[in-house]
């Protein structure tokens, strides 16, 4: 049912950290006026589905919106990352997204917010419908599409296990683990990434013995060091550094790895198996420790299906314990559609522009399109890059993520922006710039970057963006 019209001059589909970030950016910079659009009733995206005891796996500082930090920046002085700066926990992310959207979007006057709606367009007509009323307005967007869902991640709080099951075989989502009614005999973690660590790390620190757990990972994944990831430019120019110097000495994508993982840069689970998935999340070498107490794992690929007696994988077959429960940790999590150009004709679609980090990437494309009047210029700064899965996949975004920050830090009032903004992994302050430590390592970058940067190339055959 149709209930008439309004206008806005962009209209953003998805208030998730990109959709935030890229408005957060442009209102800042432009005169204009933004609906933000989400079918959910808050803006915080996959947040609200995501495990209670999630946190973020990098710096808070490098999450949010450019305009306002998430916390405080602090050091931690205590537990198992003293020295590290704290991560924001689920609920703290879920509040900060609502104080961004009411005192800052809709206090300005500048956003309008349509949540527990769902958008679509119909030809050139864009139709916002209310999950609640079943009303639909139709949105005359004076400029700008902008899909700020173009990687929106999958989660198992909103994805079924992609294996079947019996009636009588228990199986929860990571979110039930803090919520169930009783201790099972073992619990089976099904997935490799940062969801199923997360869960055997929780599981550690409540008590559960290690031999309870028995862990499927069909892939063994590297994973960066947290203490390399961090708000300080000499931590970020030193991994830049030892990132180039690795890559341009590696013989093969393995030995990179291999490289990086002397330079104290990427960590493995198991140091006997050489890890085929780079997805590459933070992890703390205290949680190293901790999940290379669970021997009980499980290579023999991807889970077809659990009955009472047995899990069956793709190359084998191994028995299930009574009592057992299965922990869903197996979403895909980052998603991969094709890269193609951010600004085009139809929509921008904010994509990832340099190595990592979603939500710098989208508050840069949000300073882009409000300091820029060309969308061939707009490309040309911004190239739109992809999250890894593969070595190789990892090895392209580093490569191309390096050539787009050259690209875009070549503009004076870009780089003066991206230097003062606390999502960039990469500020460097002007003052900071005079540190003899922070000039010596901008000296030891240059001297490796084009050497490091061609092999990654080499490493990668990345592909190339094509047009939609």
């Amino acid at each position: 049912m149709s209930v008439g019209s309004m206008e806005t001059d962009y209209l953003v589909v998805g208030a998730g950290a990109m959709g935030m970030a890229f408005t957060d950016a442009l209102i800042d910079h432009a005169d204009v006026h933004v609906t933000l659009v989400d079918r959910l009733h808050a803006p915080g995206g996959h947040w609200h589905d995501a495990y209670p005891f999630v946190q973020l796996h990098q710096a808070s500082l490098f999450y949010g919106v450019a305009s306002t930090a998430l916390g405080s920046g602090a050091v931690q002085s205590s537990g198992p990352e003293a020295g590290l700066q704290e991560r924001a926990r689920r609920s703290e992310i879920l509040a900060y997204y609502d104080d961004i959207l009411h005192r800052r979007f809709l206090g300005s006057g500048s956003v309008r917010f349509l949540g527990e709606s769902e958008y679509r367009a119909d030809g050139r007509s864009h139709l916002v419908t209310s999950r609640v009323t079943g009303e639909t307005l139709e949105i005359d967007v004076r400029r700008r599409v902008v899909d700020a869902t173009y990687l929106s991640p999958t989660i198992p709080a909103t994805t079924a296990p992609p294996f079947g099951f019996a009636d009588d075989v228990a199986v929860v989502t990571i979110n039930e683990l803090p919520m169930l009614a009783a201790s099972p005999h073992s619990y089976v973690i099904v997935g490799a990434g940062k969801t199923a660590t997360d869960g055997i790390v929780w599981l550690l620190t409540h008590g559960v013995a290690p031999g309870r757990i028995v862990w499927v990972r069909p892939r063994d994944p590297w994973m960066l060091n947290r203490a390399v990831v961090q708000p300080d430019p000499v931590v970020s120019l030193q991994l830049a550094v030892d990132t180039m110097e690795c890559a341009a000495a590696s013989r093969s994508l393995d030995d990179l790895f291999l490289r990086l993982e002397t330079a104290g840069v990427m960590l493995r689970v198991d140091g006997s198996t050489l890890p085929t998935m780079a997805k590459t999340p933070t992890l703390g070498t205290w949680e190293l420790d901790l999940l290379r107490a669970v021997e009980r794992v499980v290579r023999l690929g991807h889970i077809e299906r659990v009955t009472n007696r047995e899990i069956v994988l793709d190359d084998g077959v191994v028995p299930l314990e009574p009592g057992s429960l299965i922990v869903h940790c197996a979403a895909s999590g980052l998603q991969y559609p094709p890269m193609v150009p951010i600004w085009a004709p139809d929509r921008i679609r904010l994509q990832t522009i340099r190595a990592g980090f979603p939500c710098f990437n989208a508050a840069l494309a949000g300073y882009v399109e409000a300091t820029r009047d060309d969308d061939r210029e707009r490309n040309r700064l911004c190239p739109p890059n992809t999250l890894p899965d593969t070595l190789a996949s990892w090895a392209g975004m580093q490569a191309r993520g390096t050539v787009a920050t050259r690209t875009f830090g070549a503009e004076t009032d870009i780089a003066a922006w991206a230097d003062e903004c606390a999502l960039n992994p990469a500020r460097v302050r002007p003052a900071q710039r005079a540190d003899p430590v922070v000039s010596e390592a901008f000296a030891r970058l240059a001297a490796v970057a084009e050497r490091g940067l061609e092999r990654l190339v080499e490493l990668a055959d990345p592909p190339r963006p094509r047009a939609r």
